[in-house]
Formats: structure tokens, C-alpha cells, sequence
């Protein structure tokens, strides 16, 4: 089964290369559906390279929940045999904290410098921490065990220097009586209106309002939001919505992957928020799109499992693997451009290339797509 669903889905990306020309005009963010590349051959047919000017070189590195079945030290030989130089560090929520032991080492300074002294002395950075969760979850035990996570993911960015925690904004239920979230993205019926202005008042932004100050008596000033549907903040307006009303320690993670769906255009957004200075950290994962199923179901039919692409619009996949490496070397300069100071981080969630073979082949677009960008 497995098999027959790579071959077919190694038949969508070979239409999408053959095909990319009409795709522009036909599908929603078809414009960049024309640079998706054959997945033998990344970076095929990428741009020559041209002096770098004033561009600086933005490190590269990984979201560690990919590596969950090695221990610490397992992972860092990979990384490190890798080439990579930095880290994104998972420690709790969603990605739960494989190779962080938080509450242990918020209890323990010494023991929290040993565990960073294991990345430094690989020179590897520890550009992040994230507790990707839903503290504003109607359910107060999932609420609250997420918002215990983020103060102590707080207290140890604190005591490690981390500048930047990584996340989700949450969602509320839609009135004071439900028990599960609901994401409200349509105010039509008003009632629906209604209840997504009582999430936002009433649970959305006081809740912000109070982890940000907490955030800031303890020196973290930079809490990055990845924009993800089911939750409050999914695109760059939401984003800014929430940054208006709660400060500057606002701002995206900019996952790319679940922007791809929703039409934006990636170097739009990145400019637009990095002009904000509400651009903090990155992910660098793909999305690929299958136009004939797009043209029957539209958008909203994600695939997370090979089983499900015959019938599915669109699926993650590892950098250069949706979209060519043309328009990733214009990703990387637009980061660039703004002088963007987080980290590529990447994500791996590809179906097909999974676990650490996907992280193989982001990590070999991206640096090339840097060498080229930086004349190296």
C-alpha cells in the first residue's frame, strides 16, 4: 500500500513539472506552483549565482521532534554530521520534550548549563525553545498544564539566554460552555460573528496580554507565533491582530508550508513582516499541491499519511520538494533582504520523505540555495 501511494504520488509531481505553465493561471497560488521541482533533482534548473552584496549568512538548522527516537546525544552526532548550526528545541505541548527535560532543568541551573553545553560544544546553537500548545483550550486541565509549560519554558530561555520562544496562539471555545475548541474563520451566520469577537475579548487577548508581561520581566521579548489553522493567529492578519492588541512581543514563526495553501505569496508575507519587525523565526517546510484533485475539492483536503494523497489537494513536504529551488533561493533572499536575525529551522513532516531523510534533503536545498545566494 505504501508503495503504490509513493508511486502515485511521484505521477502528481511529474504533472506538476510537466504542466507548471498552465498551473500558474489555473490553480490558487499557481504563480509558484510553476517552480515545483522533479523530487530526484531539487535543486535542477536553479538560478546562477550572483555576488551577495550586503546579504548575510542566516544559520541553518532543525526542529528536533523529527529525531524523537534518538537520545540527546544520538541527535547531535546527527546534526552535527549534518553541517548544521543551530537547533529549535521542543519542551512540551504538541511536540512534546524528547530531548529536554524542562522541569528538571528549570529546578536546576548547573544541570540546565550541562544540557546546554552539550549543543555548544558542537557549536551548535540553541536559537529557540518551543512549547507549541493551547493554553487558551476550554478544557482548564489542557489549558492549564500548557500554560505551566510556557512559564517554564520562559524561566529557561531566561536562564540560557534564548531570545525567542516558539508557538501556537490558541484557541477558545466559542462561548463559555463548550468544552472543545472552535476556530472561527467565517463571520456569516452572526452568530458566528458573535462568537468569534467574545474569543478574542475575552480569552485571545487577556491571555497574551498577561504571558507577555510575564515573558518580559524575564528578558523574553520575542514570543513567535507559527500560523496554523485550528488556532486564532493562522495568517499574517490575525498575526498582526494579535500584536496590535498585546505589544511587540508579537510575532511569527512563518511557517511557510501553511501559507502555501491559503494563496499567500512567501516573499510577500516575509517582507511584510519583516517591515513590521514582526518577523521572528522560521520553518522551513513545503507544501506540494496535486491540481487535479484542487480543481475537484479545493484546498481545504490536506493528507498527512501516504494513504490518504490519491483523494488529498495537498500535502507537506521537505524544502525544494513542493516548490523548486528558484523560488526557495528567493525565500532565503527575502530573509535576507529584511535582515531577518532567527534561524531556518527546519520541519520535517513529509509523508513520503519522512523523518530524517526529509531533514537530508531540506538541509541540501537550503545550503546550496545559500552558497549561490552568498557567491561562496
Amino acid at each position: 500500500m505504501k508503495k503504490q501511494s509513493e508511486n502515485s504520488a511521484i505521477g502528481r509531481r511529474e504533472f506538476l513539472a510537466a504542466t507548471s505553465g498552465l498551473l500558474a493561471a489555473a490553480v490558487p497560488g499557481g504563480e509558484m506552483l510553476a517552480h515545483a521541482a522533479n523530487s530526484e533533482d531539487p535543486i535542477s534548473g536553479a538560478p546562477a549565482a550572483k555576488p551577495a552584496g550586503n546579504l548575510h549568512k542566516i544559520p541553518i538548522g532543525v526542529f528536533d521532534p523529527v529525531y524523537d527516537h534518538l537520545s540527546l546525544d544520538a541527535m547531535l552526532d546527527k546534526v552535527t554530521a549534518l553541517g548544521l548550526e543551530a537547533m529549535e528545541i521542543g519542551t512540551g505541548g504538541y511536540p512534546n520534550n524528547r530531548h529536554c527535560p524542562l522541569d528538571d532543568l528549570v529546578k536546576d541551573r548547573a544541570q540546565a548549563k550541562a544540557w546546554l553545553k552539550k549543543f555548544e560544544d558542537r557549536g551548535i546553537r540553541v536559537a529557540t525553545l518551543s512549547c507549541h500548545g493551547n493554553p487558551i483550550h476550554p478544557d482548564p486541565q489542557h489549558a492549564q498544564k500548557d500554560i505551566d509549560t510556557f512559564r517554564k519554558t520562559v524561566l529557561l530561555a531566561e536562564m540560557l539566554g534564548v531570545k525567542v520562544i516558539v508557538g501556537f496562539s490558541g484557541c477558545p471555545g466559542g462561548t463559555p460552555q463548550d468544552t472543545q475548541p472552535n476556530w472561527i474563520t467565517y463571520r456569516w451566520p452572526p452568530e458566528y460573528a458573535k462568537m468569534q469577537d467574545w474569543q478574542w475579548k475575552e480569552k485571545i487577548i487577556p491571555y497574551w496580554k498577561d504571558a507577555a508581561k510575564y515573558a518580559r520581566e524575564h528578558g523574553v521579548k520575542r514570543l513567535a507565533f507559527e500560523m496554523h489553522p485550528n488556532f486564532a493567529v493562522y495568517n499574517p492578519r490575525t498575526l498582526m491582530k494579535l500584536r496590535e492588541a498585546v505589544g511587540e512581543e508579537i510575532g511569527a514563526n512563518c511557517d511557510l508550508s501553511h501559507l502555501f495553501w491559503q494563496g499567500c505569496d512567501p516573499v510577500e508575507v516575509i517582507h511584510f513582516l519583516g517591515k513590521q519587525g514582526a518577523l521572528f523565526h522560521a520553518h522551513m517546510k513545503d507544501t506540494v499541491f496535486f491540481p487535479e484533485n484542487v480543481n475537484k475539492y479545493g484546498v481545504l483536503n490536506f493528507a498527512f499519511e501516504t494513504n490518504e494523497l490519491d483523494l488529498a489537494s495537498e500535502t507537506f513536504r521537505a524544502v525544494g520538494y513542493g516548490h523548486g529551488a528558484g523560488l526557495w533561493k528567493s525565500i532565503v533572499k527575502a530573509y535576507m533582504d529584511i535582515g531577518f536575525e532567527g534561524i531556518l529551522s527546519i520541519e520535517n513532516e513529509d509523508p513520503i520523505l519522512a523523518g530524517e531523510v526529509g531533514v537530508e534533503r531540506a538541509a541540501y536545498v537550503l545550503k546550496n540555495v545559500r552558497k549561490e545566494l552568498l557567491g561562496e
